[in-house]
């Protein structure tokens, strides 16, 4: 199995998937090599990214919070609702800092200058603007929280005080990330390889920042990108090149030479 993260890892700086990916894909099904997309993103934004392959592949969207297969849902962790209140009034005080609420079909985006709205709609394609917290309808699977600067700087030290009752991670350079203790993309791997018979000498992971160490750790074979956060840098076996350089792309075609020898 092979899991990689979408932004900073398979995507690049402008937010594309390589035709490159594509066709490398086509091997690793040959190979039976199961592909797993797992990102912070919603699932439909990664589907929006990966189209073309989008049924045969399993998405792990919002940090581990839900997990699909050919529009079936597999796991999904929700918030329970009198914590989003609790919640709703503690991020939207943090100077500078601009909270998403994030669903299985969509994002409730409190309101923002249009600029920032066309930025969270890179990630958030399907939203909706709201005033209050009584706008909120569907059941919560994410807060995400964005800042404009840093967000380890001017939002984690915030929030932090929330673990580990909750799950608190610095998803980005602009993003911190907050769900129930057990969304994970380690749990969701966990769970994956559960489900499919694939134990961690079998799975290979790539990552770019600290939403992806808990997966990284469920691999023997773990890469972080030449782009990556420290810490990721840290726990990862192996390191590729950036995610403008291919990093993914390169260590799969060598993954596949190498499968096509036996």
């Amino acid at each position: 199995m092979v899991v990689s993260d979408m932004d900073g890892t398979l995507l690049n700086s402008n937010h594309k998937v390589s035709s490159k990916f594509f066709e490398i894909f086509k091997h690793l099904k040959e190979q039976n090599i199961q592909f797993v997309a797992a990102s912070g993103r919603p699932y439909y934004s990664i589907v929006e990214k990966l189209q073309p392959i989008k049924n045969e592949i399993i998405i792990v969207a919002e940090n581990g919070g839900l997990i699909m297969e050919k529009e079936e849902l597999l796991l999904s962790y929700e918030f329970n609702k009198n914590r989003v209140k609790e919640l709703y009034t503690l991020v939207t005080n943090i100077e500078g800092a601009y909270p998403i609420f994030c669903t299985k079909h969509q994002a409730f985006i409190l309101r923002a200058s249009d600029d920032l709205v066309k930025t969270f709609s890179e990630y958030y394609s399907v939203y909706t603007l709201i005033d209050s917290f009584e706008e909120i309808t569907d059941d919560i699977i994410k807060i995400a929280l964005y800042h404009p600067t840093n967000a380890e700087t001017n939002i984690f030290p915030h929030v932090k005080h929330l673990k580990p009752e909750l799950n608190v991670v610095v998803s980005g350079n602009h993003w911190v990330d907050i769900s129930e203790a057990i969304t994970n993309k380690g749990n969701a791997l966990t769970f994956l390889q559960e489900q499919l018979g694939i134990n961690p000498s079998e799975t290979m992971v790539f990552g770019d920042y600290n939403n992806d160490i808990e997966m990284l750790k469920c691999a023997k074979y773990s890469y972080a990108m030449a782009n990556a956060h420290p810490d990721v840098k840290a726990v990862a076996t192996y390191k590729t090149e950036t995610n403008d350089n291919n990093g993914v792309e390169l260590v799969l075609e060598a993954l596949i030479t190498e499968s096509c020898k036996y």
